[in-house]
């Protein structure tokens, strides 16, 4: 083999090593800030569920003041 067929036939390998090494890192990478947006996205889900919770249990609060209190508008007839 002659100097310049194995220098081409390294430099090949060479690269062919180093595409897959990087495509498997770029896919790791990828990987990790998709999950990173799954737990971002559950995160979300649980503080709209407990913040519904919340406004759902101030409304029933409201309805049961509102039956053992009577109320009056005092902006009419003053």
């Amino acid at each position: 083999m002659s100097t310049a067929s194995k220098v081409t036939l390294l430099s090949t390998v060479l690269s062919t090593v180093g595409i897959v090494a990087f495509v498997h890192w770029a896919q790791t990478a990828e990987k990790s800030a998709m999950h990173a947006g799954v737990i971002r996205d559950m995160e979300q889900q649980r503080v709209k569920r407990e913040r519904q919770a919340d406004f759902e249990l101030q409304r029933q609060l409201e309805e049961e003041y509102k039956k053992s209190q009577s109320v009056h508008d005092s902006t009419q007839g003053a």
